[in-house]
């Protein structure tokens, strides 16, 4: 698992089993904007255009990310003909993303909004292709259900419910909608008795009652008495139907068997759920009597059920499981029945998504992740695997994680997201690898005005063991090879996820303001297999810092880094990196530390998934074995940081608690080493969910970086002293 996982990012299993949980400050803000002018290169000045042409364009700015659009969850039409997404963008008045569904056809003509109601999305074709049901913001500012009719271009809403649906699934004949949905928890809580406030008292909130073990999570807060159940509704609205009780969730998506007459649904039913939270199972829910039938019962989770146009298959997403950091999510298929269940992708070391069947049955569409990229495929039933495209992804626009999401009609035609180092997602539409063709470029208007950091792929070997790590080299605009640069390293969370060649913000920010920018994917990263990513089970963080400084050294040797100006950042399993690094070395000028793990005892007793992080990350308690926990401890090494560093931490992460950084920041302040701790108000572990936070994120980050860099410091003095002569 990764520690990002609710946050938006991999591991399948995971986003199944939780997905309804998926004044010296103003000194550095001021430092940040001087960076530019400082590190290396100005970033507000163009350079010199070649043959007298005109002067470059800008370079991207902050405030750019708000004029940011990409597309997302393309849903191609049954026939192939017209595609849906989610046309995604940032306000700049609510501080947040966008949604609105938009339509087009497969040439590309004809878009058109699906609606003029903005926070749209999931947008799901009927199979005879006429309507679409989407989910969208109702008047009263619900979620809701919606359907529209493409004969006549109407929308309307088919729900008034008092929670918010999600994982829509059409029924086969058209006539119904399976989709998952919070219900009250049928285990009633202990009993108080407490006295009635008087008329007119102003008495303190009561105190709340916690009895389970997993109680809060990440993004989502602390948990209400509720379970995700399984529901059906007609199609054209009225009263809908739940078919799953107890106190259990049941992860979409759903799945219909061919005759329409059950729905297949993955979930964690076992009594001790709590506690072996992976072992999930695919259910067969009879909409007739509306009993429950297990198809799988191997230990480890069994999602995402997919059922074949005959109705005699259901391909499916798993692995059994070994309680290892990192586990190969394999595609499978078995009969209907739940028997004669076998690996299609066995020979495919690398972890399988999204499954969707052929027309004809006789294929599985899938995806990917391979060396930094996510690939569209297919897979026969005898395991023949046939790449489609290899640019899928972008689904992360802040940083360059891998990611993304693809369907395919019954003729074969598919739509994905497509990736690209110079733009946020595009739609892209093809059936093949050799006809592909990009319908949109939503981002155009902005990003053709500016100059970019070019990227450069590179492998380079580890000094741990000489294996080949995978790494991309981010160059200011208007880079010169002549020059010295100052070099900031910007290392990845997970740990078990991985970076790719996809437009980044973030890194572009930095680069904006001359840096070069080095990130990579060390051990433990996926896509590269499972060998390689299991390098680090029980030895989290260790050699990775080895892989990481191997690249470094790898970029000083190009000769346009200025080796006393290097800087290092990351975020979750890259702060958890950048803390290790600082107590390991003292090659970098200063470090910022986001959202870490510190003390991985006091993580895993308070992060929201406790029950996970002890059992796969570790081998066992911590009281059972205190050294194993504190020699991975970056705060165990505090006492070798000379680096000066600062923490940042968002106020409500559950995943990694603001208590992390606070440790690490309250140690090197009892040493007397340069440091200062940023606090982000109400933000989770995604700390730059909101547009504005990520620009404050850059901002400080360059802020510290920039206050202690001397070269700029004394170009930055020298300019001032210029000025008043």
């Amino acid at each position: 698992m990764n520690i990002n996982a609710i946050a938006g990012s991999p591991s399948a299993p995971f986003r199944q089993l939780y997905a309804r949980a998926v004044t010296a400050a103003g000194v550095l803000l001021l430092a940040a904007s001087a960076v530019c002018a400082a590190a290396g290169e100005p970033a507000t000045s163009a350079a010199p255009a070649a043959n007298g042409a005109a002067a470059a364009k800008p370079v991207f700015k902050p405030v750019d990310v708000f004029d940011l659009q990409w597309a997302a969850d393309p849903q191609i039409a049954p026939d192939g003909r017209s595609i849906a997404y989610v046309r995604m963008s940032m306000d700049i008045k609510t501080d947040r993303p966008q949604r609105l569904i938009w339509l087009t056809g497969v040439d590309g003509k004809h878009a058109r909004p699906l609606s003029d109601a903005s926070g749209s999305s999931m947008p799901r074709w009927s199979p005879d292709g006429t309507r679409i049901a989407y989910l969208s913001t109702a008047s009263d500012g619900s979620t809701q259900l919606f359907m529209y009719w493409a004969d006549s271009n109407v929308s309307a809403p088919i729900s008034h419910f008092t929670e918010s649906p999600t994982s829509l699934a059409w029924s086969p004949d058209g006539r119904r909608l399976a989709f998952t949905m919070a219900a009250p928890a049928e285990r009633k809580p202990l009993k108080v008795e407490l006295p009635q406030a008087p008329k007119g008292a102003s008495w303190a909130d009561p105190p709340k009652l916690i009895d389970r073990l997993v109680y809060r999570v990440d993004g989502e807060g602390y948990l209400p008495a509720s379970f995700s159940q399984l529901f059906v509704i007609g199609a054209d609205g009225g009263p809908a139907r739940q078919l799953t009780h107890g106190d259990f969730d049941h992860d979409g998506p759903p799945a219909w068997s061919s005759d329409s007459a059950a729905v297949y649904i993955s979930a964690n039913r076992r009594p001790d759920v709590d506690y072996e939270p992976l072992d999930t199972e695919i259910y067969r829910v009879d909409l007739g009597d509306g009993s429950l039938h297990a198809l799988t019962d191997r230990r480890g989770p069994d999602t995402h059920p997919v059922v074949s146009p005959d109705g005699k298959q259901i391909a499916y997403l798993g692995f059994d499981d070994q309680r290892l950091g990192y586990q190969r999510t394999q595609l499978y298929v078995m009969d209907a029945d739940g028997s004669h269940s076998r690996s299609l992708s066995a020979g495919l070391d690398r972890d399988v998504g999204e499954p969707q069947w052929s027309g004809d049955g006789k294929r599985i569409f899938f995806e990917y992740g391979d060396r930094g990229a996510i690939k569209l495929a297919s897979i026969d039933l005898r395991g023949n695997v046939r790449t489609l495209a290899s640019d899928l992804g972008g689904a992360d626009v802040t940083r360059p994680y891998t990611g993304g999401s693809f369907t395919a009609a019954r003729n074969g035609r598919f739509a994905y997201m497509q990736a690209s180092a110079g733009a946020p997602p595009a739609l892209a539409t093809g059936t093949d690898a050799r006809d592909i063709s990009t319908l949109t470029a939503l981002s155009a208007n902005l990003l053709d005005q500016r100059t970019l950091g070019t990227l450069e792929e590179m492998d380079f070997d580890s000094s741990a063991d000489a294996r080949k790590i995978q790494g991309w080299i981010l160059k200011p605009p208007h880079f010169d090879p002549a020059k010295k640069y100052p070099l900031l390293l910007e290392i990845h969370g997970g740990p078990f996820a991985a970076y790719g060649a996809s437009f980044a913000a973030e890194q572009q920010l930095y680069a904006a303001a001359g840096y070069v920018v080095l990130y990579a994917n060390p051990r433990g990263s996926t896509g590269y297999g499972e060998e390689f990513a299991d390098l680090i089970h029980h030895d989290y963080p260790d050699k990775d810092f080895d892989d990481l400084m191997s690249g470094v050294d790898a970029v000083l040797g190009k000769g346009y880094i200025d080796p006393d100006r290097l800087f290092v950042t990351g975020g979750s399993g890259g702060g958890v990196l950048t803390a290790w690094i600082v107590g390991h070395t003292d090659r970098f000028r200063a470090a910022v530390v986001v959202k870490p793990v510190i003390n991985w005892t006091s993580f895993v007793l308070t992060a929201d998934l406790s029950n996970y992080f002890y059992r796969y990350w570790f081998a066992g308690f911590p009281w059972d074995d205190e050294q194993a926990y504190w020699k991975r401890s970056p705060l165990a090494y505090v006492g070798n940081v000379h680096t000066p560093t600062m923490l940042m931490t968002g106020e409500a992460d559950y995943r990694t608690p603001s208590g992390e950084a606070e440790q690490f920041y309250e140690a090197l302040k009892l040493r007397r080493i340069d440091t200062a701790l940023v606090r982000v108000p109400h933000a989770p572990h995604d700390i730059s969910s909101r547009p504005s936070l990520l620009i404050a994120k850059v901002a400080y980050v360059l802020g510290w970086f920039a206050a202690h860099d001397a070269s700029a410091a004394h170009e930055a003095a020298a300019g001032q002293e210029g000025g008043a002569r």
